[in-house]
């Protein structure tokens, strides 16, 4: 199989997913105070820009922009799901293969990243970022989700509160 090569740009700006293993999981927003923690520390250590970020039950994109020296995302992501993993309960199911390495069954092993190319690329995914808890049925507006930079972007004049407007959502066992 061949080895993946993630994007090397000091300085860079990026789009990340960053998923839970079992996607039915709420995790994330359960435990909201302990993954804002971890990035604090994170960010402490090896700082970097959260340009715009939103935090679902069993999901996360962000984009981030790194100091002009500095192309190590995959560290930093990699600091920021352990300190989480070791900081709450261990309540997940591990396969044979998780328990053997003594992994945590919380994260996918691998993220997605994206190098932002210009400006009209960064909006794209900021909008995308934005808008993904009405995509997924979370809330009907934008501006009813607790956990986005949504909020910054709308104090700061980016965004009118009722950006991308109002939809209807599915009534199911979400919560």
């Amino acid at each position: 199989m061949p080895r993946y090569t993630r994007a090397w740009v000091p300085g860079g700006t990026f789009f990340f997913t960053v998923a839970l293993l079992e996607r039915r999981r709420a995790l994330l927003t359960e435990h909201i105070a302990t993954l804002r923690t971890a990035f604090k520390e994170v960010h402490g250590r090896r700082p970097f820009e959260i340009d715009a970020i939103v935090i679902l039950p069993d999901h996360f994109h962000a984009v981030w922009t790194l100091p002009p020296d500095d192309a190590d995302f995959s560290t930093r992501i990699q600091i920021i799901k352990s300190l989480f993993s070791r900081a709450i309960p261990a309540t997940e199911r591990r396969s044979a293969r998780r328990l053997a390495k003594q992994e945590r069954g919380i994260w996918q092993r691998r993220f997605w990243e994206h190098a932002i190319r210009d400006e009209n690329d960064l909006q794209r995914h900021v909008d995308y970022i934005h808008h993904n808890p009405v995509k997924h049925g979370h809330v009907a507006r934008v501006r009813d989700w607790p956990h986005s930079s949504f909020h910054q972007y709308v104090a700061e004049g980016v965004y009118p509160i009722d950006w991308a407007g109002t939809v209807e959502v599915a009534s199911d066992d979400r919560e």
